[in-house]
């Protein structure tokens, strides 16, 4: 047998080189291919209830066949309903467990389903999605235990990279758009300091001062704590000069770790990843994340940015036969880390509301404990691949885990500490909405390219695709700093912002819905700022 890490390098078990591999059944034996999905086929009566509770007559995506007893059933398919991918689910497991390869697995068939997908690459190698995958003795070993009829296939890619870190399009956002709430949370900031920069980004909003990108926040806050300042916030509470200077110096420290590449313009527009290929199929958009592992808060809370704006910008569709994008959030606990009740309840009330627009959210980490409850109980699919269980807090980790699942005939606690890589536990909402049965899984092999591209190859896709003209080139237009520098005493709103100014009770009562005109871009006079469960402002497009 391969070792743990050369199985996860390829997504599946090695058969060769062993007589009887644990849990792999002689090839030969295999029923025939028309037969393979039929319920009717499987003997065991267990297994083939399990597989007649994922019997959909819908279109769905294939994960794998029923494990049980050491044996794996080809006849006994495990499926996902495509009309409930948009009910967000939980990919989990330790690491080298195969969770990767996992999504690839997803990703490719939802693209071929023709629904967009959002990975985040935090270990640089899902940029194998857009070629072909290289048959093999593993990869044929496990396409015939499960019964797959597994062909290499590439799938249509866009590669994206954070601030331009990296050798995808730069993906960029405004400090306006970011908002007060997320970028506190990135600062670290702890709640008053939250607060104090939602009123810095509120005096913004009204003033028509644009914060584009980070140097224009600083001078914002320096402003409102001079002298000529200070008077402006003094209606609504003000701004301490200690508050002001926390904020000051985490900026500061935030900039020195190369953080200001993030933002600015052009700002990366979150409706490029709802696009299909010629061919219909979904683009599969991954954002390269590696160059920035260091700094795991910052693109842990960039990518619910994306979630927001995609939220804030869709229309409502309710249920559909097919989900509008499938976003996948890798290393999610990053995001619940230390949030403020506020973050979390905005996290919490986005995923709620966001399946209404069609789109799906997939959180992947080690373990279910790692989302909150709240967020926990609205994951309708999951995917949970071993554990580990060496340390008490294992063991606690565990014991936690196998109570989220449904009664089974499996011992769970035993099954996941035992499962093999690429192989998980199953339970997914069936198309009346009802949990499916808990399914010990021997999931297919990717038919992509399971490894990264060649970074020359890459670059080259890059340099081809459509969206290398709009986004590559970073742009300095005059924002809040130039406007603050030009006039220190007052600064002057735009000719076409609103001719009264907001009375002080929509400042002090207002919900964080304020209007005003911020910025110009292209032909767009305006744009106006509607500020959101995070605070992100919402683009006109």
């Amino acid at each position: 047998m391969t070792s743990a890490g050369d199985a996860d390098e390829a997504g599946v078990e090695d058969p060769a080189g062993a007589e009887e591999p644990a849990g792999v059944e002689n090839p030969a034996a295999i029923a025939d291919p028309a037969a393979v999905a039929d319920p009717a086929a499987v003997v065991d009566p267990v297994v083939a209830g399990i597989a007649a509770g994922y019997a959909f007559a819908g279109q769905a995506l294939d994960l794998g066949a029923v494990l049980r007893d050491g044996r794996c059933f080809p006849g006994a398919q495990v499926r996902i309903p495509l009309a409930m991918l948009n009910r967000h689910g939980l990919v989990a497991g330790a690491t080298g467990t195969g969770k990767t390869k996992t999504l690839q697995l997803i990703a490719e068939q939802l693209s071929a389903h023709g629904v967009p997908v959002f990975l985040a690459d935090v270990k640089g190698d899902l940029s194998g999605v857009a070629r072909p995958g290289q048959a093999n003795d593993r990869v044929e070993g496990r396409a015939a235990e499960v019964g797959q009829q597994w062909t290499a296939t590439g799938f249509p890619a866009e590669f994206l990279a954070l601030g331009g870190l990296g050798h995808g399009i730069p993906v960029r956002a405004t400090v306006t758009s970011f908002g007060p709430l997320l970028l506190a949370k990135v600062l670290q900031l702890n709640r008053t300091q939250e607060q104090s920069l939602g009123l810095i980004f509120h005096y913004a909003d009204t003033k028509g001062l644009e914060l584009i990108d980070l140097k224009d926040l600083r001078a914002v806050v320096a402003f409102l704590t001079s002298a000529e300042g200070k008077a402006e916030l003094k209606d609504i509470g003000g701004l301490s000069t200690a508050t002001a200077g926390v904020i000051l110096r985490s900026l500061t420290a935030f900039e020195a770790q190369g953080m200001a590449d993030f933002f600015g313009e052009p700002e990366f527009d979150t409706a490029d990843l709802l696009r299909t290929a010629p061919d219909g199929r979904g683009i599969v958009s991954v954002l390269e994340l590696p160059a920035v592992q260091d700094k795991p808060l910052l693109f842990s809370t960039f990518l619910m940015w994306l979630l927001a704006d995609l939220f804030h910008d869709l229309p409502e569709i309710g249920d559909a036969d097919k989900p509008k994008l499938v976003f996948f959030f890798d290393e999610a606990h990053l995001l619940f880390d230390d949030a403020s009740k506020a973050f979390l309840d905005s996290i919490t009330q986005t995923v709620r509301l966001i399946r209404s627009k069609g789109v799906g959210v997939f959180f992947v980490t080690q373990t279910p404990k790692d989302v909150p409850a709240e967020v926990l109980g609205q994951l309708g699919s999951r995917v949970q691949h071993a554990l580990r269980a060496f340390t008490p807090e294992d063991q606690k980790a565990l014991r936690a885990t196998v109570q989220t699942f449904p009664k089974s005939s499996y011992d769970l606690a035993e099954l996941l500490t035992g499962l093999g890589t690429g192989e998980a536990v199953v339970t997914v909402l069936g198309e009346t909405g009802a949990p499916t049965p808990v399914a010990a899984t021997r999931l297919r092999a990717p038919e992509s390219l399971m490894g990264p591209v060649d970074a020359a190859e890459l670059d080259a896709a890059v340099r081809g695709s459509t969206l290398h003209g709009r986004y590559a080139q970073a742009v300095d237009r005059e924002s809040a700093y130039e406007k603050l520098q030009r006039t220190p005493a007052e600064p002057q709103a735009p000719e076409a912002r609103r001719e009264e100014p907001p009375s002080l009770v929509e400042q002090v009562v207002g919900s964080g819905m304020f209007k005003s005109l911020a910025r110009s871009v292209g032909t767009q006079l305006g744009r106006e700022i509607t500020r959101s469960l995070f605070g992100t402002a919402r683009r006109r497009r």
